[in-house]
Formats: structure tokens, C-alpha cells, sequence
């Protein structure tokens, strides 16, 4: 096997999910039918690596210093959802009628891995929930060990800075991922969040 084909293999391996067997066909079928389509797909990631960053408001994915969401004079600036992931944002923003703003976590608390408040960016929230302008935070971590810890933590931070916690409640599963809850139990879930107790 050449080595820029072992290359290849190799390149596609980075995709979560993705095995040596999956990244081999993906490898195999790009080059046997799909060269335009590798071409493309070369060239868009290639784009997006170098001019998507992260929105200096949310910390979400932003081809713009702000992104649209919190650039957006029509969102409720008055409610913050916190969410673990972009594609969690996403979720909630096409399955809900939300129109306040998020500050994405890009992460969970996780003392094992490492990852603490400073990498999940919670100066950044501390400073907006001190603005005062923001009455509540809705917490929407992953129903996970992590996910709740985290949502722990974050509704002790909204109560120092006299901000109402809420979390999603009925519908989302223990242990699951807001990415792949259904639209419409991921609706009824905001809809129907509920105060943290202390």
C-alpha cells in the first residue's frame, strides 16, 4: 500500500466513530468514485479550520468576532442556556421556540480529563451573569455524571450573581445526549424546565 493511501487511512481515523475498516472504505471509495467530491470536501475543511473560531460572546463555532445569535437584537437577553456542544445548540434552537441566548461550554466538567472551569470557559459566563442583565440561566447540560455535576456547579454560579438556575426536565433520558433526542421530546423538555433546588 503507498504511503500517501496510509495517509489517507489514517486522515479519515480522526472522525469519531470511525475505525481502521470505515476509514479504509471511506479512503477507498473517495479514490475509486468521488474524487471531485473528496476535492470539495478537502477544500471546505481546509476553509473552516483556518476562518471558524469561536464567537467572543458564547463561545460557539463563528465565522464573525460575534456570532449571529448574540449579535441578534431580537433574542431575550434576559435568559442564557448553557449548553455542552454546538450541535446541542442546534438541537434546541430547530426543536424549540427559544429566543434567548446560549453560552456554550464546549465541554462538561470532567477532573479526570482534566477539563475544570477555566477550560469550559465559565469566566466568561461569570462576567456576563455580572453584567446583570441576564434573570435566568437554563442549564442544558447532558443528563450524564458529568452533565449534572456540571449543572451543579453552574446553578451556584447564577445564585451568586442573584440569577434564577433552571434545568430541562421531563423527557430527556439519564445518561443520554441532547444531539439525539427527538424534536419533540426535546421541546417539551424546555418547555417544561423547572428551578434547581439549592
Amino acid at each position: 500500500m503507498s504511503s500517501l493511501l496510509e495517509q489517507l487511512i489514517d486522515a479519515f481515523r480522526v472522525l469519531p466513530g470511525v475505525g481502521q475498516k470505515s476509514a479504509q472504505r471511506m479512503a477507498y471509495h473517495v479514490l475509486e468514485r468521488e474524487r471531485a467530491g473528496g476535492q470539495r470536501l478537502s477544500d471546505a475543511l481546509a476553509t473552516a479550520i483556518e476562518k471558524v473560531g469561536h464567537c467572543a460572546r458564547c463561545r460557539d463555532f463563528s465565522e464573525d468576532p460575534v456570532c449571529a445569535v448574540c449579535a441578534s437584537a431580537s433574542r431575550d437577553a434576559h435568559q442564557l442556556c448553557a449548553v455542552e456542544s454546538p450541535a446541542d445548540r442546534l438541537a434546541i434552537e430547530q426543536a424549540t421556540g427559544y429566543r434567548g441566548l446560549y453560552f456554550v461550554l464546549q465541554g462538561r466538567l470532567s477532573p479526570l480529563d482534566g477539563i475544570g472551569p477555566r477550560e469550559l470557559g465559565l469566566d466568561r459566563l461569570v462576567a456576563r451573569l455580572a453584567e446583570g442583565e441576564v434573570q435566568e440561566l437554563i442549564i442544558a447540560t447532558n443528563p450524564t455524571v458529568e452533565g449534572e455535576a456540571t449543572a451543579h456547579y453552574l446553578a451556584q454560579l447564577a445564585r451568586q450573581h442573584r440569577v434564577r438556575p433552571s434545568r430541562l426536565t421531563h423527557g430527556v433520558p439519564l445518561g443520554g445526549e441532547l444531539e439525539y433526542v427527538d424534536r419533540g421530546t426535546l421541546s417539551h423538555a424546555f418547555g417544561t424546565r423547572s428551578e434547581i433546588p439549592e
